[in-house]
Formats: C-alpha cells, structure tokens, sequence
C-alpha cells in the first residue's frame, strides 16, 4: 500500500464563511506572539496585557473617563458594549468615589431583534438594555445616577433616530469594542445584506437592523445567560447596532481582545483578533476598519498566544 502520508491536502474554506481568502489567513494564522503588537500606523496601538488585566484595565479606563468629565462639569458621553455583571464593579468605584454622574450619557451599541425586526423590550430580562440598566445604571446610588433618559438602550421607537441622537450630544467621546467571532463590531456583521456596499459607502452606514451571522449566534449561545450550553434557539436572529459611522464619528476608542471559553485555553478568537489586527481593511471583517483610526487595542495573552496544533489537548 502506497504511503500517502507527505501529500498535501488542500481545500476551499465552506461558502458560509464570511471572509474566506486562505492567503490571508495563512500569513495571519503565522503571526507569533512576540510579533502581534507590530502595525505600520502609529496611531493604531496594540499592547498584550496579562489575561486578569484586561478588566481591571477597562473598569479603570471608564472610571477614570467618567470621573474626570464629572469633575470638570463637562458631559460624557460612552458607546458601551455587550453588558456583562462586571458594570456592577464599575458603579461600585462610582459610588465609593461619590462621582456625580449627571452629565453622563451612555449609549448601548446593539440590541437583539426578532425575526421580523422589533427589538427587544428592555423588559426581556435576556436584552442588553434590560442588563445595563440592572448591573450599571440600577446598581449606582441613586444620589449620583444620570437621568435614566441619558442611559440609551435601543428600542423600535428610537431606532431611526439612534445615530442622530448621539450626533446631537457631539458624538462619542470613547467606543468601546471587541470583535466577534465573524470579526463583527457591535453587530454590524460582514455577511449581512442591511450593511451590503463598497468600502466607502459602509463607512457612511449608520444604525438600523442587521441579520446575524450563524456564527454569531452559536457564539452568543455560549454566554452565561443562555445557559453556555450551545442553544441555537435560545439566540434571537437579528439585532439592532450602530453603524460604522457612529464608531468612525467617536473621539476615541478602545478595543479589547480577551474572550476564552469558560477560562480555558480554547478560544475562537484567537484568528479573528489577528484578522481584525493585520488583515486587510474591509467590510467582510467589520473591525478592520480601526486599523484606519486612532485606537488603543488591549488583547489578552491568551488571545495573542501562537496559533500551533495542540495534540496535548487531543485531536
């Protein structure tokens, strides 16, 4: 029997993959660790930091931003990203410092939607409006919270007007970010048609309704919320999200890179930060966009670690 073992195999990557050019992806995948915070704008600033200083890091940088505009009697305003328990830490710091939030305005950057577009009530105890408000706004104490109209969660009524209203308020004074396993910013996917257009014209998209990637999907399907249990079903199919425009409009931005599966090794973004990082600028990996644009990106050891065949974890 002939040994076929040296061939190579070669094959084209599924169609449903949204961003599916294997040179690139093979000179991304080679990236090594030590080589990850190298890009050629200045502007675009990439540290890797220890896996338990993400957070620290994040908490601290809104409190500090927070705190800074209070105490200068100025307005603050944030795009906040998925809301996870941890805003509580945040209030917690508020409080402790007895910061004044009053010119604080928060704008939520996506929201789920149903299968023929409404969004999601803020009374659906699985919304991100429903969370925010409940680990963020809910936990400050109620001497120091904002007008609860300055917290800004999506909803059917003020969808068309999102972008407007954060326009209006002179735009974000920071968005913060980090991608999803399609590469996606907020939910502004790659391979959804309302966000179909050339480069140019992408950049200009501002919020409105978007479909979700599969990928996405199975993605969310493994948060807490849901059970972490793989509930296709349990993840609704499409969402309302800013738009490029209101990401490219912000003052500054920060973009975080630190997602494990449950703290393991594992990690689907491991690739789709070195995509979003050093692939090329496109539509097909929303994210690639901040490449263009003044940003601090923070990514986690555990994200930034080599790419390399793992048998020690099986096959």
């Amino acid at each position: 029997m002939k040994n076929n073992s040296s061939r190579s195999f070669t094959f084209a990557p599924a169609n449903f993959i949204p961003f599916r050019d294997t040179k690139v992806i093979a000179r991304v995948r080679a990236i090594k660790r030590e080589h990850i915070t190298r890009h050629h704008n200045p502007d675009f600033r990439i540290t890797v930091l220890p896996d338990s200083e993400v957070e620290f890091r994040w908490i601290t940088d809104m409190f500090f931003r927070i705190k800074t505009a209070m105490d200068a009697g100025r307005s603050f305003v944030a795009i906040m990203p998925n809301p996870w328990p941890g805003y509580a830490k945040l209030a917690a710091m508020l409080n402790r410092a007895r910061v004044n939030c009053r010119k604080l305005h928060t704008f939520n950057m996506d929201e789920y939607a149903d299968e023929n577009g409404h969004i999601a009530p803020e009374s659906w105890e699985f919304g991100f409006g429903h969370a925010f408000k409940k680990y963020f706004w809910a936990q400050l104490d109620p001497k120091l919270r904002p007008p609860e109209k300055q917290v800004h969660v999506f909803t059917d009524r003020n969808l068309k007007d999102y972008g407007r209203m954060l326009a209006d308020l002179g735009g974000a004074d920071i968005c913060y970010s980090g991608p999803g396993w399609t590469g996606h910013l907020a939910f502004i996917e790659p391979d959804a048609p309302e966000f179909a257009g050339t480069l140019a014209e992408w950049k200009k998209m501002g919020p409105r309704i978007c479909t979700l990637s599969p990928f996405t999907i199975a993605q969310n399907s493994l948060h807490g919320c849901f059970g972490s249990s793989g509930d296709l079903c349990a993840v609704p199919p499409k969402a309302a999200t800013i738009g490029p425009a209101e990401v490219i409009a912000a003052k500054n931005r920060i973009d975080l890179h630190s997602i494990t599966v449950d703290g393991s090794f594992a990690s689907w973004q491991r690739l789709t930060t070195r995509l979003v990082l050093h692939g090329p600028v496109t539509p097909r990996v929303p994210e690639s966009i901040l490449q263009t644009l003044r940003t601090d990106v923070w990514v986690s050891e555990s994200a930034a670690a080599n790419i390399e065949t793992r048998w020690d974890k099986g096959y």
